[in-house]
């Protein structure tokens, strides 16, 4: 890359730009609506003084990389895994079935499905090791601490899983993570409740196997209801993955040091742990019951107009219109409620989402509903415990995860993450003995 003025020619997919500082014009690439921050380094103002980055906290307007696996058009409201609408494969897929078109790629015909469907159920029991190594938690040890910790021991069970690049090896690990997420994350809630480790029923559906490790007590078999069954999956499916992330990003990040699918996934739980990222559902039930009453909404409306309140469940990062998701948990909530009965903070939410969709001070904003908005209801409806929200969504990103970790192990283009950073402290400091200090 050369400085357009010596060039004298400009090329019709480039970006023409000048450095005030020494008056040369540079012709920069434009592939795919990016510029490469490293073309930025030939523009120099003087020799060793590095060139130009760019400063971007946040990542807020850079792409990391190229990825196929998940589309997002935040001002259209469209996501899509691997190209599918996300409404479709909501409503006529399972999570399985997504899980496979996520790591593969492509939907299976019967018999893809059916082996993996076989290979994932065969590997949901963890080593009783593992089990032991939970059970030594505190009794109030938090369902995602435990979670993350446990996901982690798993790459010493499995050290082979270090041969990243070992195709056969890589797909057994992907499997083994996706089949034991559900088990762990039962096994914790079930910890935090003092009451016993409930094994998988490999008769079960991958939802039903869960619900059943969670709510089982001393019947011979557990049977839940098909609507919530239905309900868990179409929650898993449409959490499955986001695109890049805080979490993915820090998959990706991880794995860039070509480290086991465990100490990747690890860090993309770890993340998801935070307030920030996952626990937004749980803030809009705080805020829901802090409203009270139906009648209380317009005067909570006010309040946030006025600064005074903060809305929780509206308005995303990515999406300048209704996320796809939250119509869908709409629905969802519906059925759920259908089994457990309406919960009080439903009529609260559907009058301040109403209000909200009217008003002109959050239509401008394009604040409209995520989804974190329903999600937590339907999670109170089946009886879980604000701490579990952040683990019923990790079990599910699982399988996004790890699409989007194999997708960068064959990436040409992806190096070890290893951002630069514009240092701010001193220099040249010389060390005073202590005693002179």
């Amino acid at each position: 890359m050369t400085p357009a003025s010596e060039e004298g020619i400009v090329t019709e997919q480039s970006l023409t730009v000048r450095d005030n500082r020494t008056g040369k014009d540079y012709d920069l690439a434009i592939t795919d609506g990016t510029i490469r921050a490293a073309d930025l380094k030939q523009i120099s103002a003087t020799d060793g003084d590095g060139g130009l980055a760019t400063y971007d906290p946040g990542f807020v307007n850079t792409a990391s990389t190229r990825s196929s696996v998940t589309f997002i058009d935040g001002d259209k409201g469209i996501l899509e895994y691997r190209g599918y609408p996300i409404e479709q494969l909501a409503e006529q897929s399972n999570y399985l079935e997504v899980a496979y078109l996520l790591v593969n790629g492509a939907l299976p015909n019967k018999a893809e499905y059916e082996a993996w469907v076989h290979d994932v159920t065969y590997h949901t029991f963890v080593h009783e090791n593992l089990k032991t190594f939970m059970q030594g938690f505190r009794y109030d040890a938090h369902p995602m601490g435990m979670l993350l910790a446990s996901v982690g021991a798993l790459s010493t069970f499995y050290p082979e899983s270090r041969e990243i690049f070992d195709e056969e090896s890589r797909n057994l690990q992907i499997r083994r993570l996706i089949a034991k997420m559900p088990t762990l994350g039962a096994f914790a809630y079930r910890h935090a409740q003092g009451k016993p480790y409930v094994y998988p029923d490999n008769e079960l559906s991958y939802a039903a196997n869960f619900l059943s490790m969670l709510f089982k007590m001393s019947e011979p078999k557990y049977a839940a209801d098909d609507r919530l069954v239905r309900a868990l999956e179409i929650l898993f499916i449409l959490h499955a993955d986001h695109e890049q992330n805080a979490s993915t990003n820090a998959v990706r990040a991880i794995g860039s040091t070509q480290v086991d699918p465990y100490s990747a996934v690890t860090g993309g739980i770890a993340a998801l742990y935070g307030p920030l990222h996952g626990g937004a559902n749980e803030a809009v039930l705080k805020m829901l019951r802090r409203i009270g009453t139906v009648e209380n909404v317009p005067s909570f409306i006010e309040g946030v107009k006025n600064g005074e309140e903060r809305l929780m469940g509206f308005g995303h990062r990515v999406y300048k219109n209704y996320d796809p998701r939250a119509k869908i948990i709409k629905k969802a909530a519906d059925d759920v409620f259908e089994v457990t009965g309406i919960n009080p903070l439903l009529k609260i939410a559907v009058e301040l989402e109403k209000i909200a969709l009217e008003d002109e001070y959050f239509v401008s904003r394009k604040l409209y509903p995520n989804v974190d908005f329903y999600s937590g209801l339907i999670y109170e409806a089946l009886q879980f415990p604000p701490e579990m929200f952040t683990v019923l969504f990790a079990i599910p990103r699982t399988s996004g995860w790890l699409a989007q970790w194999s997708e960068s192990l064959g990436d040409t283009d992806q190096k070890i993450a290893r951002p630069k950073q514009i240092y701010t402290g001193s220099r040249g400091v010389q060390y005073v003995p202590m005693g002179d200090r």
